[in-house]
């Protein structure tokens, strides 16, 4: 059985998966640059991507999932990030974005490549172009506990370099990516 936590600040009203998109989906869209703890984020009503990613996987853990998260790489596009969990060997991922395609996905993906896949065609940047390239192993955010990643005021872009600095995995071969047609 998995130990419970409570997260100063983090509603535990928010267990399920699909309640932690709501509470997401409701949120302003942080344009800054600054990356918030969940704390804050939920304080301020307020998150991008990645601070959403994080949001979502501090209110996993209080449903007792670990503190996953995933970063999706684009081309001449923005990335993404998304918490993700597992229900009977399935994956699931929740999601802040301002495009309601790119967030919650339902725990009925066999592995990750299925469930990253699940966001391919509707990842296309502004030129029309399906943009998806790459996608990290799930990252457990318990590395990060030594910066109080879950209620700490300050900035918490380390995690997000470190997102970038782990092994990605492709999703199509150079060929593949040449024959895509437009979005």
């Amino acid at each position: 059985m998995m130990k419970r936590i409570f997260h100063p600040g983090i509603p535990p009203a928010l267990k399920k998966p699909e309640k932690i998109q709501e509470y997401l989906d409701s949120t302003k869209y942080n344009a800054g640059k600054c990356t918030r703890s969940p704390r804050l984020v939920y304080q301020l009503n307020e998150a991008h991507c990645f601070e959403g990613a994080m949001f979502a996987a501090a209110c996993l853990e209080l449903a007792g999932y670990q503190p996953l998260i995933l970063d999706m790489i684009a081309e001449d596009d923005d990335d993404h990030v998304v918490a993700v969990y597992k229900v009977y060997n399935c994956w699931g991922a929740v999601g802040k974005s301002n495009f309601t395609t790119l967030r919650y996905r339902e725990p009925v993906y066999r592995n990750l490549r299925e469930l990253v896949m699940s966001y391919f065609d509707f990842y296309f940047n502004t030129n029309g172009f399906k943009s998806l390239r790459t996608y990290s192993r799930p990252v457990n955010l318990h590395r990060f506990d030594y910066l109080n990643w879950r209620t700490t005021e300050e900035d918490l872009d380390i995690i997000g370099q470190y997102l970038n600095s782990v092994s990605h995995c492709p999703l199509l071969t150079k060929d593949q990516i040449r024959l895509l047609a437009p979005a």
